[in-house]
This record gives C-alpha cells, structure tokens and sequence, in this order.
C-alpha cells in the first residue's frame, strides 16, 4: 500500500519495520502520520507472517513531537470523548493501543526524540537508542506536563523531578542507563543491534509472546501506571488554563515562522536543543 508519511518494509523474516518519513518535519506527528502507524500497526498485529514491529524515523531524528504547524484538532484517526483535556486524552489512548497490540514494538531512536516522540517511543515494548540521542519534553518549560506522564514509572521519582522541572534531555546513553531506553548503542550499530534483536524476539511462537508482553504490562498496571498516565491528561489540560501556558500559545499562528521563533522564546533561556550554540 501507499501512505503519505511513512515507508513500510520487512527487513528481516517476520519483521515489520515503519519508518516515519517526514525528515523534513523532523518527523513532526501530525494526526495523518498518526494514523497510518496505527493502520500499519494493526495490520501487523493481524498478520500471521509478522511476529515484531519496529519503528524508527527518517532523516537526523526518530520525531521532535507533535507538529504544532498543524491543526491537531482535524481529523483526529479515531474518535475520543470530547470536552476539555480532548487532545491529551485522545493521544494518551492512541499510545495505549500500541501497548495493548497482541505483538511486541520495538522503538529504534536517533537524533532528537522530544515531547510526544518520547511518548511515542514510551508505548512501544523496546526502545534501543543512539549513545548521542537526544530524549526530552521541553514543553515542560512553557506549556505544560507531558500529555503521557510517563517519567516517574520509567526513570524513577528523583531523575523524573529533575527532567520535568527543567524540560532537559537525556543522552541515549543517559536513558539506558535511568530506565527509559532498553539498550543504547553507537549511531553506526543501532539499526544492526535492533534488527537482530527484532529477528531473535520473533523466534518465540506469537500465541506465547503476546503472553510474555502482557504479563509485563499487567504487573505495570496493577501498580497504577495506567491509570495514573490517564489520571495525568487533566492535569496536562489544567496545565493550558494558566496565563504562562496560554501567553505562550498565543504565539502559535501554525506556520512555520511562527513555531520556530515560539520555540526558539522556549529553550534559548536555557541555551538547549536547536538554541544550543556549537
């Protein structure tokens, strides 16, 4: 099949491999791209020849998050509930459906992985990084909370404290190192390590490994990691009502002009991501 925003192919016997395919964007989600990983996802899932999927992006990064160019509220890929808190809400479930997936997801992580790319990432089962990858949600410093409020299940209370009080990145290494990141490799390993591992994992009989994947998951949820994540959506909403969060978005004109200069305003105080000076 043909899709706009994403190349699909099976590079090693029942691999699934979708490459996001907007580097020009940085990979940016917009709902489009969204939705066809969902549709390539399910199909996988469906598939009796594909035991592993694996995702990872185009170009110098894996995503720098949710493209703000776009209206986020257009064609949404499937219905939420609406009311306030909607958007955050409806990313929330999406990530939760990858979780939920009966097959195993792998994240394959370069360059930049920022804001609702680590949310990404964060649904997937593992997620091998570049040792120089840059993981973070600088939102945090005008905006609000992460829609998915996944640090403290990943990294632990005081590093989360530490990452969301400054919207600073982790290195690939860092995230391995803290939780979030399974393994991380040399820039010029990463694909090799992840396929193996891909081709490895996909050796156990399906009807297993869903088995594997959910006892895992169960034992996250019967600690609150789900509904803690949800509970969090209100919060990220509540976020949006204060006068720093809404100053901020008020910038926001959806063209590219206007979201460079409103991200440059948030992270050249801090002297990070695309403000850093060489």
């Amino acid at each position: 099949m043909s899709y706009q925003h994403i190349i699909v192919d099976d590079p090693r016997p029942r691999v699934r491999r979708i490459t996001l395919n907007r580097p020009e964007k940085r990979n940016a989600l917009n709902n489009r791209l969204r939705g066809e990983i969902f549709e390539v996802l399910e199909q996988a899932d469906r598939d009796p020849d594909i035991s592993i999927s694996i995702l990872r992006g185009a170009g110098p990064c894996f995503s720098a998050g949710y493209d703000l160019s776009a209206d986020n509220r257009v064609d949404q890929p499937y219905h939420s509930a609406p009311g306030p808190g909607q958007w955050s809400r409806h990313v929330v479930e999406g990530w939760f459906s990858i979780w939920d997936l009966a097959k195993p997801v792998i994240a394959q992580v370069h360059g930049y992985c920022l804001a609702g790319g680590t949310e990404l990432a964060t649904a997937c089962d593992v997620v091998y990084v570049a040792d120089d990858a840059q993981i973070g949600y600088p939102p945090v410093r005008l905006m609000s909370p992460p829609d998915m409020q996944y640090h403290p299940w990943l990294v632990g209370m005081r590093r989360a404290m530490e990452l969301m009080l400054t919207g600073d990145a982790m290195s690939g290494r860092e995230a391995a190192q803290w939780g979030y990141a399974t393994r991380s490799f040399p820039l010029a390993e990463l694909e090799s390590k992840t396929l193996d591992f891909a081709e490895r994992a996909a050796k156990v009989p399906v009807e297993l490994q869903q088995l594997n994947k959910r006892s895992v998951h169960r034992a996250m949820e019967i600690m609150g990691a789900r509904a803690a994540m949800r509970a969090g959506t209100e919060i990220q909403a509540l976020a949006f009502t204060t006068e720093a969060s809404k100053a901020y978005m008020a910038g926001f004109r959806r063209d590219g002009g206007s979201v460079k200069a409103q991200l440059d305003q948030r992270d050249t105080t801090f002297g990070d991501y695309r403000t850093k000076k060489e």
